[in-house]
């Protein structure tokens, strides 16, 4: 906690919390290189990777210009001083293709790992008036996973790692839109309490490997009693351990 400060918008848009976290923890202590945050939004992702893991630059990819600002204002941050050399931000539509995203600045086999928290509610789920938030939150469409997992294996350089998280209907696509792009899936379910249906799943896959599929056991988030995290679960949520670890 207080490794890095957010600028989020005031009364709307996605409010960024818990997935993003557990989704900076799949990034390992070690990792290097440079990663890219798709659709990072105001940045909370890959800023919780820049801060924990010194030998990555972090690019946050964002096509709304509303998220762009709170990104740039939290690099500007006093507080987020130490990590700001390393942190970018680059306007970007996920969804574009070949020459399109080429021009736009997402080159083929420039990053080392991509991180992403796609917009994975149905509209007919989350109906909000506010348009900043439903692009947050919502699905572009049936497609939307193909796309971004397309994008996400042209710019990975071979041998580079994905990382999305998701709610487990959208399994059967993930693992369709990685087919022929990626292997070495590893599949976590995250569980409010031991016995409780899952509602998220976290996928990594590898660019190019032909290794198989892996379930990993499953992450439980609360105790048995009230609302506090496991104590697994607390550490990946506050930045102090990462998910391959585990």
């Amino acid at each position: 906690m207080g490794r890095f400060y957010l600028v989020q918008p005031r009364g709307r848009g996605h409010r960024a919390g818990m997935d993003a976290m557990v989704l900076a923890s799949t990034i390992p202590d070690d990792a290097a290189g440079r990663l890219a945050d798709l659709g990072a939004g105001a940045g909370a992702a890959g800023l919780a990777v820049a801060s924990r893991v010194p030998g990555l630059a972090v690019t946050l990819i964002e096509r709304a210009e509303d998220m762009l600002a709170c990104a740039r204002a939290s690099i500007a941050l006093p507080h987020n001083r130490r990590i700001a050399d390393r942190v970018f931000v680059q306007a970007g539509d996920v969804t574009l293709k070949g020459r399109a995203r080429r021009e736009a600045g997402l080159g083929d086999d420039h990053f080392d790992h991509v991180i992403m928290n796609p917009p994975f509610n149905d509209r007919l789920d989350r109906k909000t008036p506010d348009p900043l938030k439903a692009d947050a939150h919502a699905m572009g469409g049936p497609d939307m996973f193909e796309a971004w997992i397309r994008t996400a294996g042209a710019i990975l350089k071979p041998g580079g790692m994905m990382a999305l998280i998701a709610r487990p209907q959208s399994l059967a696509v993930i693992v369709q839109a990685c087919a022929g792009r990626f292997g070495g899936l590893e599949i976590t379910s995250l569980h409010p309490r031991a016995g409780d249906p899952a509602i998220r799943i976290l996928v990594t896959a590898i660019k190019g490997s032909r290794a198989r599929l892996t379930l990993r056991f499953p992450l439980v988030i609360h105790g048995e009693a009230g609302h506090g995290f496991t104590p697994a679960f607390n550490d990946l949520n506050n930045g102090r351990a990462s998910y391959l670890r585990l």
